[in-house]
């Protein structure tokens, strides 16, 4: 599959914070036998991450958006928002399935706003900011991921059999 990681940080953004995570989505993307096509760090808020959410998905040129950062309380964490605007199908169970794993390792958690929908032909999913959290998140969720975008692109049938 075609994959794009988005890392949202207006502190990476600026130049005075490491990006960790983009990096580490697309090391275990790769690992996984998937190609990462795109990556982008873009500042925290609205725009541009709904412009390219947009464009990414309208111009099929990624079966996958994974987004990490800005899923908090913070007043700029607003990458739900704007993959909320961008989705045309929501695919709520990704992100209570994250939720839920990641309470078995910390109640904090909870706090995570993140989303995840489909738009087109494209699946779009918001990973927390940590790179920790990144990890126990796209280790437990990468392999139906790719069950779902083998459906979501017609590779495969349903999942009944």
């Amino acid at each position: 599959m075609r994959v794009a990681v988005i890392t949202l940080s207006d502190a990476g953004y600026a130049g005075t914070r490491e990006d960790l995570s983009g990096p580490l989505i697309a090391q275990m993307v790769e690992q996984a036998g998937h190609q990462v096509v795109y990556t982008q760090l873009l500042p925290d808020g609205i725009e541009p991450l709904h412009t390219t959410l947009c464009q990414l998905c309208d111009e099929n040129r990624v079966d996958l958006i994974l987004t990490t950062g800005g899923t908090g309380f913070s007043p700029r964490d607003l990458t739900p928002e704007a993959t909320a605007q961008a989705i045309q199908r929501p695919a709520p169970g990704i992100a209570e399935a994250m939720r839920y794993h990641s309470l078995q390792i910390t109640p904090k958690a909870m706090l995570s706003r993140a989303a995840a929908g489909i738009r087109a032909q494209t699946l779009m999913v918001n990973l927390p900011g940590s790179p920790k959290a990144v990890r126990e998140c796209l280790e437990y969720i990468l392999p139906p991921l790719a069950h779902g975008l083998d459906i979501l692109t017609g590779q495969s049938g349903n999942c009944a059999r």
